[in-house]
């Protein structure tokens, strides 16, 4: 069968536009919220990527930071990301999750049990900031068996010779870091210097799937739409810190804000 991944893809590419995908904290700013939150844009992102909280988030910048932290304050644990993401698919089944993390998690919580959670719950792929290539190369192999994409890491900085390496060894969608930065931050260079990075890389291999992902937002996303798909993340956990502040609903502003995204690569 195939990855919902791969078929979000398929479905983008028929439309001609780039794959939208959003990036959501677990438990921002309560477990209720943000299963409410991901319900409520479901319908404009075409991947949902959520993040599972971390004390020392060392990719990223201080909105999703800020996000995180009020989640660990609200006492997420890593099986109630779990719960969340399975009643999730229980609205809906077939859109795609990636959980987005660090290494130190996954190895306390134990991979093979991990992975298997993962596959339960309805986990359709992984991104492990902190375990880049050739580290990761056992565990993503786990995760092929469970048929969970393992999503490489690409930098600006990757030389020719390890890009061809890693895009040889990667699963059908892998993720390029737009700016040598943490997440959030403004977005560096031109869109038009990006996409010839992004270029030389999807060159190496056309038939993969590569998004773009840190700095984006509603001002720069139209400008990107070339790409197979766009990541949206720290913008979205703003919106959230900035809906409590006036003390408005986070789950009704982020999807406003995720509708006018979608319009944008339209």
């Amino acid at each position: 069968m195939l990855n919902p991944i791969s078929a979000a893809f398929i479905k983008a590419k028929q439309e001609n536009r780039p794959a939208l995908l959003t990036y959501t904290v677990a438990g921002d700013s309560s477990k209720k919220q943000s299963l409410d939150i991901l319900k409520s844009i479901s319908k404009n992102a075409d991947i949902l990527e959520v993040g599972v909280p971390h004390n020392t988030p060392v990719a990223d910048g201080s909105q999703i930071q800020t996000s995180a932290y009020r989640a660990i304050k609200n006492g997420i644990k890593v099986n109630d990301i779990f719960k969340i993401v399975k009643d999730f698919k229980k609205f809906d089944k077939n859109k795609p999750i990636i959980l987005m993390g660090y290494y130190n998690m996954i190895f306390q919580y134990d991979e093979n049990k991990f992975l298997n959670k993962c596959k339960l719950s309805g986990v359709n792929g992984l991104i492990v900031v902190d375990l880049p290539w050739p580290e990761n190369k056992d565990f993503a192999k786990k995760c092929k068996k469970k048929s969970i994409y393992f999503i490489q890491l690409l930098s600006p900085t990757t030389t020719k010779q390890r890009l061809k390496k890693i895009m040889k060894d990667s699963h059908p969608m892998s993720y390029f870091i737009s700016m040598l930065s943490t997440t959030g931050g403004k977005l560096k260079g031109s869109p038009e210097d990006i996409l010839k990075n992004y270029a030389k890389i999807k060159k190496i291999n056309p038939k993969k799937e590569i998004v773009i992902g840190f700095g984006i937002t509603e001002k720069t996303i139209g400008k990107l739409k070339s790409a197979d798909g766009l990541v949206v993340g720290s913008a979205i956990c703003k919106e959230i810190s900035k809906s409590l502040k006036h003390r408005q609903n986070p789950v009704t502003n982020v999807s406003k804000l995720v509708k006018k995204l979608k319009k944008k690569i339209q």
